[in-house]
This record gives C-alpha cells, sequence and structure tokens, in this order.
C-alpha cells in the first residue's frame, strides 16, 4: 500500500485600499453609488 503526503499553502490578497464607482447618466446629475446591494 501507497500512502501520499502533500502539503498545500494557500493565501489571498491583502485586500488594497478598495474601489469607489459612482452611477453616471446622461440626465442624472448626482446618480448615487454604483453597484449592487453588496
Amino acid at each position: 500500500m501507497f500512502i501520499d503526503d502533500t502539503k498545500i499553502r494557500l493565501k489571498a490578497g491583502d485586500g488594497g485600499s478598495g474601489a469607489v464607482a459612482f452611477h453616471r447618466e446622461k440626465y442624472v446629475a448626482s446618480g448615487g453609488p454604483d453597484g449592487g446591494d453588496g
């Protein structure tokens, strides 16, 4: 019988500073935040 032994290391990103986006339309002066409910 053979037994395999392995180690896996995972690392996610460091988060970053995020992003800000605003909704823009031709006839809307202040569109508010862009995107969904999160």
